[in-house]
């Protein structure tokens, strides 16, 4: 072990978003001194909850899917009070509102699934026999299925450009920030999955009280936050403030563009922007729990977020929340607010729009073909993780943390109740 500042540390983990949070936690777990470094005053990366005029709101519109294996590992469900929206979606269409759910779970609202109303009887066939199969069949089938664009797969699985263009590209251009559906296929067939067998919710305290969750389960002395690292040097890294941290193993658990600062030579994918502005209204358009799309792309999605947990309002007004792909000026935040009054058939004449936020790289790019995972070994002694060395999911970055940290673990072996380089 190397001595640092005080301390002796065998891992440094910097970044305490999921992924971070997950690596510093195993290590922890495994008997090793961790040190996790958090440039920011509060954990979470990406997934963070902010407090605005009275209202919880989080950095980008986020569900919280329960299906995912590492949520079932490290979460503990019941401590997040979560609340369930309604399984489906709204869809925005030139006939009105249309339900698209599972007849499995709302057999009574999916009257909108007869044929002529959102698909035909062929289509609905074909989504069946898709819905089927990635809902029963293992994960790891899906993951060894060959791949492509999400595009490529709807149509290879029968599904007819009409119900691409009513539903799945609205829908799925929110759950990959991108519209094309270039995303790689066996991703799209692994949160085809997720959706049908989990429950998309949110926490009572937003989303931040899931990697908030997590930070409180490290020991002691493990997290510091408002600590900038500048550099991974040859025997640990440096820090903003002054000083070196010195240790064994270095992992880099940050976002794509950090960790190719602190790795020369990383190469990383490009990122998905996406713009979250949440309007705060006396008349909520919608009184049930569900998301809402379009089928003309106006917006990526929206939803009364009150609706899903009442304790998101300080004042009893509704919260709505609305993303955007990019970065709109302020005449493309005009529009959204007009085209919103036509998506919930609303008047949003007193709708305060009280917090807009953009995140840049929200999800990493991944067009198909592409890896689900990439190795975390970097160089001896470094480390990288993140939903961008997986998929871009809480899952992804979970995952990858978890890789990280069985390969640092298998890197060194203890001898003589000390930790060394193989």
């Amino acid at each position: 072990m190397a001595r640092t500042d005080g301390g002796w540390y065998d891992v440094v983990v910097v970044g305490a978003g999921a992924a971070g949070l997950a690596c510093a936690n195993d290590l922890c777990a495994a008997g090793l001194r961790v040190l996790l470094l958090e440039a920011d005053a509060t954990v979470g990366g990406r997934m963070r909850t902010d407090r605005v005029a009275g209202f919880v709101v989080d950095r980008g519109f986020q569900v919280f899917n329960t299906s995912y294996p590492q949520v079932k590992r490290r979460i503990e469900l019941k401590a997040l009070r979560l609340r369930a929206f309604t399984p489906g979606v709204l869809v925005r269409t030139e006939s009105g509102l249309r339900r698209f759910t599972d007849p499995s779970r709302r057999l009574r609202e999916s009257r909108d699934l007869l044929p002529g109303r959102l698909a035909s009887g062929r289509d609905l066939l074909a989504l069946g026999v898709l819905s089927g199969r990635d809902a029963l069949a293992p994960a790891s089938v899906l993951r060894r299925g060959r791949d492509g664009s999400t595009l490529t797969a709807l149509a290879e699985a029968g599904v007819s450009p009409e119900l691409v263009e009513t539903f799945f590209r609205p829908f799925l251009s929110g759950v990959f920030l991108e519209d094309e559906l270039e995303t790689s296929a066996r991703f799209f067939h692994l949160v085809w999955r997720s959706m049908l067998r989990g429950t998309q919710c949110l926490p009572a305290d937003g989303i931040g009280a899931v990697p908030a969750q997590l930070a409180d389960r490290l020991p002691p002395g493990v997290l510091r936050t408002g600590t900038r690292v500048t550099a991974a040097t040859g025997g640990g890294v440096s820090l903003a403030a002054g000083g070196d941290v010195q240790a064994r193993a270095v992992v880099v658990a940050t976002g794509q563009r950090v960790a190719a600062e602190l790795l020369p030579g990383l190469r990383v994918p490009a990122g998905r922007t996406v713009t979250t502005l949440y309007h705060a209204t006396a008349r909520p358009p919608l009184a049930e729990p569900v998301l809402v799309v379009d089928s003309r792309r106006r917006v990526l999605n929206t939803c009364v977020l009150t609706a899903v947990q009442p304790r998101f309002s300080g004042d009893g007004r509704a919260l709505v929340s609305t993303s955007v792909l990019g970065s709109p000026g302020p005449a493309g935040t005009a529009g959204v607010l007009r085209s919103l009054g036509e998506v919930y058939d609303a008047d949003t004449d007193d709708w305060e729009l009280v917090h807009r936020v953009t995140v840049p790289d929200a999800l990493p790019a991944m067009p198909g073909p592409a890896p689900l995972s990439r190795s975390t070994r970097f160089a001896p002694g470094r480390y990288v993780c993140g939903d961008h060395r997986a998929t871009g999911s809480l899952q992804g970055a979970l995952a990858s943390g978890a890789r990280a940290a069985r390969d640092v673990l298998a890197d060194l072996k203890t001898s003589s109740g000390q930790v060394r380089w193989l």
